[in-house]
């Protein structure tokens, strides 16, 4: 049985600042939790209803991570668990260090997305695409925040992320600086790079004016209905129309 302690400092762990002070955060699913045991994170506890048979890369098998199962009650897990249904296991992960921006092939920065289902789809669209940099502005949401892990479904070891200062990083960069704009060129006639930077805006108000200032080219996905009275797209969606144009070929 799980003390009350145990079960306040897991649950804790759903606060960006309880994560940042202990630099751990919470995974929970039997398979996101398996196919992150084979990535290069690394395991803390993991707490499960059922023997797990930890199947676990070199890293895990070094640091003795492949010990650290705990068989709860699910009575115990419902306590943990951040769900309304519980799935059978929870694991604490350590949060890794950021890797260093590679500034070549395809960037998708984020302006403040704040929706945690939104960054994770995000994550798992860069994954899909190959983009293996995702640089947020430090208004986005956390990534490592229990929705946006779940959202992921196990991308968020595949791909380096970064919270930066936005418009300090596009003016620094020498990419071209494509942002996602209603009144922007038709992605569908644009013959896009390989090379460069997709900015995506906040889903209520878009892309800020100080970031706007350092893009580059703004393009935009074309209304085709007859009455054309959709607003706009949710974030993740546009973001997966404009990936797909950037990968034609």
């Amino acid at each position: 049985m799980l003390s009350k302690n145990q079960i306040k400092s897991i649950t804790g762990l759903k606060q960006k600042k309880q994560r940042q002070q202990s630099g751990f955060f919470v995974v929970e699913g039997v398979k996101t939790i398996k196919e992150l045991l084979q990535s290069q994170l690394v395991l803390h506890q993991l707490y499960t209803t059922e023997t797990f048979h930890i199947d676990a890369n070199p890293i895990q098998m070094a640091i003795g991570s492949y010990r650290n199962e705990v068989l709860i009650s699910e009575a115990d897990l419902k306590r943990i668990s951040f769900l309304t249904t519980p799935n059978k296991a929870l694991a604490i992960f350590k949060i890794p260090q950021p890797k260093p921006i590679e500034t070549n092939g395809l960037i998708v920065a984020l302006d403040a997305v704040r929706d945690p289902g939104n960054l994770g789809a995000i994550i798992r669209l860069c994954d899909w695409f190959g983009v293996k940099n995702l640089v947020c502005s430090n208004e986005t949401v956390d990534c490592f925040n229990p929705k946006v892990i779940q959202a992921t479904m196990g991308s968020i070891s595949r791909v380096h992320i970064n919270y930066v200062d936005l418009v300090d990083f596009l003016k620094a960069n020498k990419l071209p600086v494509f942002g996602a704009f209603m009144e922007g060129c038709n992605v569908y006639k644009k013959q896009l790079p390989e090379n460069g930077v997709l900015v995506m805006g906040n889903e209520a108000h878009g892309i800020s004016k100080e970031v706007e200032a350092a893009i580059t080219e703004k393009i935009s996905i074309p209304r085709f209905g007859d009455l054309q009275a959709t607003e706009s797209l949710n974030v993740a969606t546009a973001t997966a129309i404009l990936l797909s144009e950037f990968r034609r070929g």
